[in-house]
């Protein structure tokens, strides 16, 4: 079960996480300049969007190509989580 969930697909190895790619870049620069900023109004929500769309991105993308059954779940579980966050908003 552990080889199955965590064998990476494409190179024989575990695979658990990951350097984090461009669409998980976008949602942390636009989290932590959220911090930094301690941005109102406009801006906060600017960069809220921009932080919500890169997770969306990035849980999608795992979701479809993700190397292993495991990206591909917390993929999947992460894109479900933004995408309720949306609908009770």
């Amino acid at each position: 079960m552990i080889d199955w969930l965590f064998r990476n697909r494409r190179t024989g190895r575990i695979t658990i996480v990951q350097l984090p790619n461009l669409a998980l870049g976008v949602f942390l620069v636009a989290s932590v300049l959220r911090r930094l900023l301690d941005a109102a109004g406009s801006t906060d929500t600017a960069l809220r969007v921009i932080a919500t769309g890169g997770l969306i991105w990035w849980g999608a993308d795992e979701l479809l190509r993700g190397v292993n059954p495991w990206r591909r779940i917390l993929g999947g579980g992460v894109l479900a989580g933004q995408l309720m966050n949306l609908v009770a908003r």
